[in-house]
């Protein structure tokens, strides 16, 4: 087990751990380059800086933004990121992974309009530049929870997760997935009614695509072969490039490997190393479809979630020390935006480097492993973490992530997520209940202080 904390005291002693680890994390000398723009299709994104898709399981029971989330997207937006990457949004209500995860449908779109609306306003009164902005469409697979507790939707059968199945879960048919195409291609319509620039088919973190590119027992046209497992996500891209044509700049978060026996993306005789073979194969061919922007992350948060997020506290410490894993992720990114250079890439995995993140992000895109650096916990504890990179170069110590998890902890009771440590007076309390074993916290109004 890793107990190592991060305690590193300079950009120097960090670059030393990293040698002597034998890692390849590069670091820039300064953070000119996340202050450049960069274009994408018609549009421009102001910097190089990204929020992560952050989900706060705070929509309404019928899947529109509530107050916490106008007030999470309207601080993202005054915080100066180029990109907001607005969170999991279902296409179909028996793909929620909770009763409060937001849905894009005929009865939500005019409320995710005016979320949006709200925080371009946001943007625009702190003194930024428009940000670009991504709506994420997702089906939560066998992590659908849309009432409360689990119906599980599977696409293939899972060793490493048969303890974790529930009487009654379903095995999707082909037939059901083949209506998911034409439901994700009307999703992405009203995404772009509603006035996003982009929309991400997200295919990660053992979500309902994601699982279908390790559907390798899977029978019929959705597993088994290559071309099987990679049908559903790549219909739905052609299918929305045909419809809505250059209205939409067409994105897929891409868990690059699972790190779980049989897995996409790992190594056959070692399921914790990648294998990124077919994830290459894969990113070229929806590169040559229309897809112009990847976010490369990994793992399952609810298997490993060291892997996608490296951390070094909480009740189940990793198994290896979380630089190897901001290591694996970045270099997956590396490889992936070596196998499509035009395309636009954006890394993850920075938050736990605290402080010294600006400097291995700048690293990245001057040595061209990406060209956007995505930061999610990070957001959530610093929603203005941009602004503070973009104008001095540095990030203030005392509102920096602590990778603790509880943001995690709340979604896991039930509750509404947000930084506790660094948004005390909203989540504390709803943290405190959610530890304590009581209802989810369901207050109707929030503090109009905070």
């Amino acid at each position: 087990m890793s107990h190592a904390k991060f305690n590193y005291q300079s950009l120097a002693e960090l670059q030393q751990d990293i040698e002597k680890r034998g890692l390849a994390i590069p670091i820039a000398a300064t953070v000119d380059i996340v202050r450049q723009p960069i274009t994408i299709g018609s549009k421009t994104i102001p910097n190089r800086l990204s929020i992560l898709p952050m989900e706060g399981c705070d929509g309404t029971a019928d899947g529109k933004p509530d107050e916490l989330t106008v007030r999470r997207y309207n601080r993202f937006a005054q915080g100066g990121a180029g990109l907001l990457w607005f969170e999991a949004t279902a296409v179909v209500h028996e793909g929620r992974a909770n009763p409060r995860q937001l849905q894009i449908n005929e009865l939500t779109k005019d409320s995710l309009k005016a979320m949006l609306e709200e925080s371009l306003q946001a943007a625009r009164t702190a003194g930024h530049e428009r940000p670009f902005t991504i709506l994420q469409l997702t089906h939560s697979g066998r992590n659908s929870r849309p009432d409360g507790s689990p119906r599980q939707v599977i696409a293939a059968r899972a060793a490493h997760l048969e303890d974790k199945l529930v009487e009654g879960y379903h095995m999707i048919t082909d037939q059901e997935l083949k209506e998911l195409e034409d439901t994700y291609v009307h999703a992405a319509e009203m995404a772009a009614e509603a006035g996003f620039d982009a929309v991400d088919i997200k295919s990660s973190h053992g979500y309902l695509l994601a699982e279908l590119l390790m559907a390798h027992t899977r029978e019929g046209i959705y597993g088994g072969s290559f071309e099987n497992r990679t049908r559903l996500l790549c219909n739905i891209v052609e299918k929305i490039k045909s419809k809505v044509g250059d209205k939409l700049v067409l994105a897929v978060r891409l868990g690059a490997y699972d790190s779980v026996p049989g897995g996409w993306g790992t190594d056959e005789n070692d399921y914790r190393k990648p294998d990124l073979t077919e994830p290459v194969k894969l990113i070229k061919i929806l590169n040559r479809k229309g897809v112009a922007l990847f976010n490369i992350s990994a793992g399952n948060p609810y298997y490993n979630p060291h892997v996608t997020r490296p951390y070094d506290a909480g009740s189940y410490l990793p198994p290896t020390h979380p630089l190897e894993q901001v290591s694996l992720l970045l270099n997956a990114a590396r490889e992936l935006q070596a196998a499509v250079p035009d395309a636009i890439v954006m890394g993850s995995g920075l938050t736990w480097l605290r402080q010294y993140a600006p400097y291995v992000a700048a690293g990245c895109i001057e040595a061209k492993w990406m060209k956007l650096a995505g930061f999610g916990r990070q957001a959530f504890a610093y929603p203005d973490f941009a602004q503070d990179i973009l104008k001095t170069g540095n990030l203030d110590t005392s509102k920096l992530c602590l990778a603790c998890s509880k943001c995690t902890a709340i979604m896991r009771d039930g509750g509404r997520s947000g930084c506790v440590p660094r948004d005390a007076q909203v989540y504390a309390p709803i943290y405190r209940q959610g530890r304590e074993g009581k209802p989810p916290y369901e207050s109707d109004h929030v503090d109009e202080h905070v």
